[in-house]
């Protein structure tokens, strides 16, 4: 069934003038090859630095964040009651652990 949909969809809208439009092609001029080459290098180089000063400043937040938050909950506070307890086990019921 979805080979004759395709079949009759590609037979109801021709596209080759348009795919040949937007076919990305190579220059034919080494010079401009070139050229375009280093252009897509420096894209990548860019990105890659770009995504690293990103990244170490994720991870600086954290770091940060993580530090200042542990400070904050270093300090006691009066509304918390400070106790022991232990575990009684009723006879009949198997152990937990």
């Amino acid at each position: 069934m979805s080979s004759v949909l395709f079949r009759t969809l590609h037979a109801r809208f021709d596209a080759s003038a348009l795919r040949g439009l937007l076919t990305p092609r190579k220059p034919r001029n080494p010079l401009l090859k070139l050229a375009l080459g280093l252009v897509g290098v420096a894209i990548l180089a860019v990105l890659l630095v770009v995504g690293l000063f990103v990244g170490a400043a994720m991870v600086s937040f954290g770091l940060m964040r993580g530090a200042l938050r542990a400070r904050k909950a270093a300090s006691v506070r009066s509304d918390v009651l400070d106790a022991e307890y232990r575990i009684v086990t009723r006879p009949g019921q198997p152990a937990l652990r």
